[in-house]
């Protein structure tokens, strides 16, 4: 309580001078600010202050890592676009992608060609990544056929549940699943239209998390008492300090797996 009163105090005192405008609680487009209920209380914030914040499913801040930090400056908040949106290209059936890599930004653009008798959407040659993912769809689709569709693709680390047949008639189905923790991604059920196939999903990696890489961190699991454990994509994961060790790495204790990968956290 004495904190809080000081940050009020303190901030008061130096908007009555005209030296600052303190910066109002950020409202995070696509995101939210790490420990916002504990932090909310002390807002209005003081110039120079920073916070961590995260961004939702399919969305990253500029730093390309799932954490992102939020500056309180003379001209506001800054970076001002915080959570850009992410678009995945991993594969475009019938057609090529031009200079092709997996993962696009807000803004970026892929250009594409289709082969004979597929086109994009009205023609287009051109994919953008918006807000709400591509425009127009990243599908190569049939010019005036309404045939049959092939075999389904694969996707990496799972497989299809029934038995391939070598023809499929429009509106077919098919149902992928992943492999052993490994999460699903997408719509487990694909349907066959004009020859074409809806997206497939994806397996997304889980993540594994050993004792050696705790102990070089000087920490551990807060809540599971083991070694080595296995945890799925987008799942929770809460370290604390082992005995005598305090927080010193940006990378907060509570934190998350993405697609194989971790934040490790460090106490010195």
């Amino acid at each position: 309580m004495l904190l809080l009163l000081s940050v009020f105090l303190t901030v008061w005192a130096l908007c009555a001078h005209g030296q600052v405008k303190p910066c109002d609680f950020p409202e995070i487009k696509h995101g939210r600010l790490y420990e916002e209920g504990y932090y909310r209380p002390y807002f209005p914030a003081p110039i120079g202050k920073s916070y961590y914040y995260y961004c939702d499913e399919n969305f990253e801040p500029p730093t390309e890592t799932y954490w992102g930090q939020i500056s309180c400056t003379r001209e506001g908040w800054k970076p001002k676009l915080l959570c850009r949106r992410k678009c995945i290209l991993d594969y475009l059936a019938h057609g090529q992608i031009q200079q092709w890599k997996r993962k696009y930004y807000q803004g970026e653009t892929a250009r594409v060609t289709c082969q004979s008798g597929y086109s994009l959407e009205n023609g287009q040659s051109i994919l953008t990544c918006t807000e709400n993912d591509w425009v127009p769809p990243a599908k190569c689709l049939p010019v005036n056929s309404k045939g049959n569709c092939g075999i389904p693709l694969p996707i990496d680390n799972g497989d299809i549940t029934s038995s391939l047949l070598p023809t499929y008639a429009p509106g077919s189905t098919v149902e992928y699943q992943c492999q052993n923790l490994y999460k699903l991604e997408g719509r487990a059920t694909v349907r066959c239209s004009n020859g074409e196939w809806s997206k497939p999903p994806r397996c997304l990696e889980p993540c594994v998390i050993s004792e050696d890489i705790m102990n070089k961190h000087n920490i551990q699991l807060r809540w599971i008492d083991r070694n080595k454990f296995y945890t799925q994509s987008g799942e929770p994961v809460e370290f604390s300090c082992k005995y005598r060790y305090r927080w010193i790495s940006p990378e907060p204790l509570r934190t998350k797996c993405v697609e194989g990968r971790i934040a490790y956290p460090t106490c010195g």
